[in-house]
This record gives structure tokens, C-alpha cells and sequence, in this order.
């Protein structure tokens, strides 16, 4: 009977942090604000940042990326700051360009959002297949790269939405 009843507890524990542990999910999404209070958004994962210079067809800014990554997808933000609002304006097609280049994609008709543009592509990288999704926005003179990119099939439909909705800027 004691036998028994360690088994049972035994079985009962290994049980137990069976279930624990599958309520790890992937996507543990999480509310970001940018340091500056800029812009809101939700991340699936705890993101990290950097900044450097990019130059996107003749303006040259320092763009701050905010990224974070789950099962190979990458969800990310990039903010900058143009001179003026036109400048800003302007800098959405070369964003989304460059973009589109990193992975060999085809230049798909851009959806206009209200403020900017949008992206649904896929393309390749190192050989692999990779899709991309994208929103590009301006306020003012800042301006925003809302995007996922990762394996096709990486990140679930529902998981991008939720990421690309979720983004606020003032």
C-alpha cells in the first residue's frame, strides 16, 4: 500500500509540472512603450533595442530598433525622426523598399493605410523562404516601421495581427 501511494504521488508531481510547464506560452505578450513615449505596442516576447544609421534613398537618420523574436519570427519597430513631416512622409516607400529587398521579394502593390503604407510579401533569405508584414506610418516629422518577418509560416496569422493592430503612435 505504501508503494502505491508513492507512485501516486509521484505520478500525481510529474503531472503537475507537466501541466506548468505548458503554460509557458509562446507569444507572452507584453505592453512596450518606446523610451521617449512616442509610440505603444504589444511585443510577443521581451524585446530588445538598438540604434543605428540608415540611409533611405538620401536621408540619413538614426533609426531605433526595437525587436523580439519567437520561434524565428521577428516582430520589430523602427522609429526615426525626419527633418520635416514631407521628409517623413517620403521615407515610408524607401523603408518598405529596403525591406522588400532584403529578401528578394517582388515590389507587391502597396496598400495605403491612412498615414502610410503597407506590406505583404514573401521573398527568400540565405535560401530560405520568408515572409514579411508591414506597416509604415508617419506623424509628424517621426516615422515608424511596424513589421514581422520571419520562415513562412513562422508566425501565425492571428499572432501578426495582433502584434501590427496593437502598435500606437502620437
Amino acid at each position: 500500500m505504501r508503494l502505491h501511494l508513492r507512485v501516486l504521488v509521484l505520478v500525481t508531481a510529474m503531472l503537475t509540472a507537466s501541466l506548468l510547464a505548458g503554460c509557458n506560452p509562446t507569444y507572452n505578450w507584453r505592453e512596450h512603450t518606446s523610451p521617449d513615449g512616442r509610440y505603444k505596442i504589444l511585443f510577443p516576447a521581451k524585446p530588445a533595442t538598438f540604434t543605428r544609421a540608415v540611409d533611405l534613398d538620401g536621408l540619413r537618420v538614426e533609426m531605433t530598433m526595437t525587436a523580439a523574436e519567437v520561434d524565428g519570427a521577428t516582430f520589430a519597430v523602427g522609429a526615426a525622426t525626419a527633418p520635416d513631416a514631407a521628409l517623413a512622409r517620403a521615407a515610408l516607400p524607401a523603408m518598405r523598399q529596403a525591406l522588400l529587398r532584403n529578401i528578394g521579394a517582388d515590389d507587391p502593390e502597396a496598400p495605403a493605410a491612412q498615414d502610410g503604407l503597407n506590406v505583404d510579401a514573401t521573398g527568400a533569405a540565405n535560401g530560405k523562404p520568408m515572409r514579411l508584414h508591414g506597416r509604415f506610418e508617419a506623424r509628424g516629422e517621426r516615422f515608424y516601421q511596424v513589421i514581422v518577418l520571419g520562415p513562412a509560416g513562422a508566425a501565425p496569422p492571428e499572432q501578426v495581427e495582433q502584434f501590427l493592430s496593437s502598435f500606437s503612435a502620437q
